[in-house]
């Protein structure tokens, strides 16, 4: 996985693909390791633990070859990503889901056979703080399973998460550190900062507006992304009731994929009957590892359902959203 962004460097060292692991270099480690030291959210979230990439064996006293050591890695990783959900089963909420709505430059590019560029755009939890690894961010979550939906696809899930941002810093690297990228698709996660530093709700959501504008302009599918249903959150409950349906708002006026995070996990902790402490860590905002999984695993059922409509030559209008409306 090409995994770029803040916690890119020793993304790159944990990625799953072996066959790019066994490519790393010493120096290539020292200087991942020096770049999440450096890269640690600005809200000090927490950072994803990477663990250690080189080992010594007792009894030969030798080191183990990084290349062995990210094979073993990655199999502790693949054996704990498939029994998270197994433990605690990721549910849809009640009444189920409806398709987010068109995703026509992604679904036409695995027609075609092409490489699909996805950006995960926005703050802290779309960096990952709060899980226990890279691995299990959700945007590595998200492209996981998109492989194994589409095993012959070139899949690219590029991670533009950025601790404690919102919608005003977002947009001064929109430009350059999303749509130079040149994605088919981006995924905005925003809102939250702005609900914690009691912005004004309609101002940020001007600012979205502008930005899905752009990327619309620059020709890539859209899913937006709403704040996370949390203690911290919630104890700005006017704010974020407003945050939650100006964003839905500007979903349904210019016609691109919205998710509902607030209105699921609310349904995880009030439907379902789940303590928050089930999916959401100890500062009372982040997601834990499960928490990201049924994020991501929803997400990614939400859009191969869009994409694979299209495939089929269904007509999905554009406007419609992800679950119930709000």
């Amino acid at each position: 996985m090409r995994f770029r962004g803040p916690s890119s460097k020793f993304a790159v060292v944990m990625a799953l693909p072996i066959a790019a692991l066994a490519l790393l270099t010493p120096a290539s480690i020292s200087a991942a390791r020096a770049e999440m030291a450096r890269a640690a959210p600005s809200d000090n979230a927490q950072a994803p633990g990477a663990g250690s990439v080189a080992s010594v064996n007792p009894a030969t006293g030798s080191q183990k070859s990084i290349a062995s050591k990210a094979v073993d890695k990655v199999k502790e990783v693949a054996k704990s990503a498939g029994d998270i959900l197994s433990r605690v089963p990721c549910r849809s909420p009640k009444g189920g889901a409806k398709t987010m709505g068109s995703l026509p430059h992604v679904a036409a590019k695995l027609v075609a056979g092409k490489p699909v560029v996805i950006v995960a755009f926005g703050s802290s939890s779309t960096w990952g703080a709060g899980a226990t690894s890279p691995e299990f961010t959700y945007p590595n979550r998200l492209a996981a399973q998109l492989r194994r939906q589409y095993p012959g696809a070139d899949i690219t899930v590029v991670n533009r998460g950025k601790g404690g941002e919102d919608a005003p810093e977002m947009m001064k690297r929109l430009q350059t550190e999303v749509l130079d990228m040149n994605p088919d698709l981006v995924i905005w996660q925003v809102g939250t900062n702005a609900v914690l530093r009691n912005l004004d709700p309609t101002e940020t959501a001007k600012l979205v507006e502008e930005g899905v504008g752009r990327i619309q302009a620059a020709g890539a599918d859209l899913v937006l992304v709403d704040p996370q249903y949390s203690p911290a959150v919630n104890a700005k409950a006017e704010n974020a009731s407003r945050m939650v349906k100006l964003l839905g708002k500007v979903a349904e006026l210019r016609h691109v994929g919205f998710f509902p995070r607030f209105e699921v996990m609310r349904d995880w902790h009030e439907g379902q009957s789940m303590p928050f402490d089930s999916f959401v860590v100890a500062d009372g905002l982040h997601m834990n590892d499960w928490g990201y999984a049924c994020f991501a695993q929803l997400l990614g059922d939400d859009i191969i359902k869009s994409v694979g409509q299209i495939k089929l030559g269904v007509n999905v209008p554009a406007n419609v959203q992800a679950y119930k409306p709000m």
